[in-house]
């Protein structure tokens, strides 16, 4: 009969986000505001404030601000990694001296693209455990490829990681001092300058 259907049933709008979303506006919240204020003057009830969070949902995802800057150095170093990895495989996987001038590359585009977050991240905020002096995925992840290049021929390494954390650092130390130069960086020549150097390293054969 006519006036007599019901409604049609609309599905509820869920009243909580993820876990997974509140965590990561937890933490651009806390990155922006990192950003802007510095670590020191940024309190837990101005991250929350800025996610439009209460309190207690800060706590069920980090103990402490500190826990919240850990987790943040993290995803830093994992974004930075899926870019390295992003570069090389762009190269053909025998493409060896590509795959390494491809790492580099990205090497330094990812850390100037990202300065202030990274000295902000890893500068003003040094835990006291010595965590991030050997696990470095960064280090680990170029170890692998010229333990691989090695394998293949494409060059001679007598200790892949050794190798892999001198030529991390090699390329960390020669941004650093790009930025305190406090001039706009030539990547395209400190990129080349970097490739000579670690050509020279790994004895390209």
């Amino acid at each position: 009969m006519a006036g007599t259907d019901s409604p049609p049933v609309v599905a509820a709008r869920p009243r909580t986000k993820p876990a997974e979303v509140r965590r990561e506006e937890l933490m651009d919240a806390a990155e922006r505001l990192f950003l802007q204020k510095g670590i020191a003057a940024t309190s837990v009830d101005d991250i929350v404030a800025a996610a439009d969070v209460a309190k207690g949902t800060f706590y069920l995802h980090f103990d402490s601000k500190e826990t919240l800057l850990l987790a943040l150095q993290q995803r830093f170093v994992m974004g930075f990694c899926d870019r390295l990895q992003t570069a090389m495989d762009r190269r053909d996987r025998d493409d060896w001296a590509g795959r390494l001038r491809a790492w580099i590359t990205a090497g330094v585009n990812g850390y100037l693209d990202q300065v202030a977050l990274h000295d902000v991240v890893f500068h003003e905020f040094r835990p006291d455990d010595r965590r991030g002096k050997h696990d470095n995925p960064a280090v680990d992840q170029l170890a692998t490829l010229l333990d691989q290049g090695a394998q293949a021929g494409a060059w001679q390494v007598e200790d892949p990681r050794l190798t892999a954390v001198m030529l991390f650092n090699a390329l960390h130390g020669a941004v650093d001092d790009a930025v305190a130069a406090k001039a706009k960086v030539n990547r395209a020549a400190l990129v080349r300058t970097l490739d000579t150097f670690f050509r020279r390293a790994v004895v390209i054969t």
